[in-house]
């Protein structure tokens, strides 16, 4: 990394904040390595010394119920995997983020999230095991039909009602007052013709300083939340661009495309899983005796990760394209601008990096960077001025 700002980034980052977000790109780059160094190297000894199986064969000495045995199986990764990563959570909040002025959360917050956490992924992960698993125990060559549709339809639900049930366990929100920013941004829903009532203010200062905004749910159960750094970071015109972006995505039929999307990636995934369950071989390379749905599921775990990351690149290069598209959108309505000087206080407020190689951008980046989206902006604006 250069020490000198690049000619595209001088007038958004100054010298001081500049060589900051180098040296907090250096730390995370740093702590992926030896966090994931370290999570494949547990794996790695695992598998060389048949662990996995090892587990199977001595829970199996308890229980070989179809429900109960996977269950404590996968119980028993999931708990034992969220300890190995809680010292890596750990250090990530309480020394990198508060070394760079993020972290607001403290030791009672973050233990309390952490046991949060584990509770309520072993509750939905629960019931989605034990479905999948009944639809297996009773469907036979249709299992993967019928898991693909229940799980398919748990995840709209969970989805669907993600503000109302999710994030109340987390954080509070709040209705927007009245006043000029909510004004504002009814007054530019109803120009864009998007029904929006539901406009909520969340504590995210508890935990980090870095702002956001998202919307969720679906009909009258969409709501728009915004975080409290948000509003205090931003004027009134720039949060209203960004929710324009936002209002894009939905206009443009992004979200809709994104759940078809995943609902038909997940149902190819459940396709090619039936093929990997109750595989004999695969149990054996995991260290097991017996052929089982946890095993087999466990291994096509293991063996599928470089089609997911295939699919990755294509997810990527489509929400990119969405990004610009939904940009494009809150040009239309003059807020190009705005939406530009939004961007640049919150990519350089978080130290994002905004000159990443362009292959580390096509195979990681969701969103295209700032200076891309720059720069399609200044277009955008430079078409529409024609």
């Amino acid at each position: 990394m250069s020490p000198h700002i690049p000619q595209e980034l001088e007038g958004i980052y100054n010298a001081e904040e500049y060589a900051r977000q180098q040296a907090y790109q250096r730390a995370n780059s740093r702590f992926g390595i030896v966090s994931g160094g370290f999570s494949f190297a547990i794996v790695l000894l695992i598998l060389m010394f048949g662990l996995f199986g090892w587990l199977d064969e001595t829970l199996r000495g308890y229980t070989v119920h179809f429900l109960l045995l996977p269950l404590l199986f996968f119980g028993i990764l999931f708990v034992g995997g969220q300890i190995v990563d809680l010292p890596f959570d750990w250090y990530s909040v309480f020394k990198i983020e508060d070394r760079f002025g993020f972290n607001k959360s403290t030791y009672r917050l973050f233990v309390f999230d952490f046991f949060k956490q584990l509770l309520l992924s072993a509750i939905i992960g629960g019931i989605m095991l034990s479905a999948v698993l009944c639809i297996y125990q009773y469907t036979g060559k249709w299992f993967w039909l019928w898991a693909w549709l229940v799980v398919s339809g748990f995840s709209l639900l969970v989805s669907f009602f993600y503000s109302e049930w999710i994030v109340p366990l987390f954080n509070k929100q709040t209705p927007l007052e009245e006043g000029e920013l909510r004004t504002a941004i009814e007054s530019f829903a109803q120009k864009a013709g998007f029904d929006l009532k539901n406009i909520y203010v969340m504590d995210g200062s508890k935990r980090s300083t870095k702002a956001n905004a998202y919307f969720t749910g679906f009909g009258k159960k969409k709501r728009v939340v915004l975080f409290d750094t948000l509003i205090k970071d931003l004027e009134t015109e720039e949060i209203v661009a960004v929710l324009a972006h936002e209002i894009g995505h939905y206009k443009k039929k992004h979200v809709y495309q994104s759940m078809i999307i995943s609902i038909l990636t997940m149902g190819v995934t459940f396709y090619i899983l039936s093929l990997f369950l109750n595989n004999l071989p695969l149990s054996e390379a995991l260290g097991g005796k017996i052929p089982s749905f946890h095993l087999g599921l466990l291994g096509f775990t293991l063996l599928v990760a470089p089609l997911s990351e295939a699919l990755g690149l294509i997810t990527n290069y489509i929400s990119r394209k969405n990004e610009y598209e939904a940009d494009r959108f809150a040009v239309q309505f003059g807020l190009g601008d705005a939406l530009v000087s939004a961007l640049k206080k919150i990519s350089v407020k978080a130290l994002s990096n905004l000159n990443p190689h362009p292959l580390v951008v096509f195979w990681y980046f969701s969103h295209p960077t700032l200076l891309q989206r720059m720069n399609r902006i200044y277009k955008t604006l430079c078409f529409c001025n024609l």
